[in-house]
């Protein structure tokens, strides 16, 4: 059965099992061949262009591609940097929490209908498996102190490395997978060129028995990783203050944690969102998940190693009401929208009733702009930065790319709600016009 034959029949009409792509995103094979490039290609120049061993971070983006260049243009120094050691830590780690995945506890949830009808069961016990990995990596610090888990850190490039050919094989073997005999295909990633469908992901739901591939990558690997990573930088520089660590960071710890235990202790979110319902798993979706998030994101933590910042007792509660404040803003709205698609609503929030039969919240925080928990999450993103200080403008990355992706998502979730809703959409546009900041954008 091909992507576009017609493989169902009720009711004397015909359905498309899976129809054929039609509009390309990304400037299509071309922008998408190169995103593919740069997204593995920049987390070196992260890597190795902002790191001790190359005298910090430069003090302009344009000086980053340089650094970067004179640092791996030495072939010697490249055999140095061979770690086997480290990529099998990596596949150790990745190992560990697909083990966990299966003999910890958790409930199995039911996700939102797929266009077949179907619904698909996801086992939910990632915050079981974030809390047994803190356990287990708090346990080393207090038993054997700080510089038994600068691991990660001394052997960076290694897990680096091993994360992005873990994305790749990931890839293909979800590409390949997807001409399987009735897989559902995602409806983006189905448009017959090969470079195209394997970054967008040509199969919806890509699955080994009960393991799901796409929501396992999602939050486990990564997001906990990522939090651990921070915890490793921070024994280092322990090690080198003689114990303790600076105020700025304590607040880049706590406040990107605090966002890893809030996206897996709200496991079942993750069911409604695009890339869960839309988006097929592929290269865009398993290098985000497993190579850029944990190791782009976590740049202040890894700069702060090196280049201890001493904030001050008013920076630091700044910058803690600040970040306080978008996180208000990003939870409060979350629970909105998730109380009100689960039929609550308890402050009587006003709404608009569409022709198919769904309900769009029209007050409250989706009153002020479509996208309000978008807004807090920017204001979280510039608290994790501020704590660098301001002499390069490197650790701001994660601000200025977290816009764009957010503005670039929002964009796609506007032509799919203009798509799903019609006229309705417009008519709802009128009623809330601000697109992500209240007032502004």
């Amino acid at each position: 059965m091909t992507g576009v034959e017609v493989s169902k029949r009720s009711n004397g009409h015909a359905h498309v099992f899976n129809p054929r792509t039609t509009s390309y995103e990304f400037l299509g094979p071309p922008g998408t061949f190169l995103i593919s490039t740069l997204v593995p290609f920049f987390t070196y120049v992260f890597a190795y262009g902002c790191s001790e061993s190359a005298g910090g971070c430069p003090r302009s983006f344009y000086e980053l591609p340089t650094s970067f260049m004179q640092t791996v243009t030495d072939v010697d120094w490249w055999k140095a940097q061979w770690d086997p050691h480290g990529f099998a830590a990596y596949f150790a780690w990745y190992a560990f929490t697909v083990v966990a995945w299966a003999v910890l506890p958790g409930e199995w949830v039911e996700g939102l209908p797929l266009r077949t009808g179907q619904k698909l069961k996801y086992k939910i016990n990632a915050f079981a498996t974030l809390l047994l990995s803190l356990g287990l990596a708090g346990g080393l610090i207090w038993t054997q102190g700080p510089a038994s888990f600068t691991y990660i850190y001394n052997h960076w490039i290694g897990i680096v490395t091993g994360a992005f050919v873990n994305s790749i094989v990931q890839a293909f073997y979800c590409y390949a997978s997807s001409f399987a005999q009735g897989a559902l295909l995602s409806a983006n990633g189905n448009s017959g060129n090969y470079i195209y469908d394997w970054f967008m992901g040509r199969e919806l739901n890509p699955r080994i028995g009960s393991f799901d591939i796409k929501s396992f990558n999602e939050l486990r690997p990564g997001l906990i990783l990522w939090f651990l990573i921070d915890i490793s930088m921070a024994c280092e520089q322990a090690v080198r203050r003689g114990g303790h660590i600076t105020d700025s960071m304590w607040l880049v710890i706590c406040f990107q944690g605090l966002y890893v235990i809030d996206a897996l202790y709200n496991e079942t979110a993750i069911l409604s969102t695009m890339d869960i319902i839309s988006d097929g798993f592929g290269f865009m979706l398993s290098v985000g998940d497993l190579l850029w998030v944990p190791f782009t994101y976590c740049l202040q933590a890894r700069y702060l190693a090196w280049h201890p910042v001493e904030l001050g007792p008013v920076w630091t509660a700044t910058i803690f009401v600040l970040h306080g404040l978008g996180y208000y803003i990003f939870r409060s709205a979350n629970s909105e929208k998730n109380d009100f698609r689960n039929g609550k609503n308890p402050k009587n929030r006003t709404f608009m009733q569409t022709k198919r039969g769904t309900k769009l919240l029209t007050s409250g925080w989706w009153g002020m702009s479509r996208h309000p928990n978008y807004f807090g999450d920017l204001i979280m993103a510039l608290a994790w930065c501020l704590p660098t200080g301001f002499e390069t403008p490197v650790t701001y990355f994660y601000f200025i790319y977290f816009t764009i992706l957010l503005v670039h998502r929002q964009r796609r979730d506007d032509e799919a709600c203009h798509e799903k809703y019609g006229d309705d959409w417009k008519e709802y546009q009128k009623l809330v016009p601000w697109r992500i900041v209240p007032g502004f954008y």
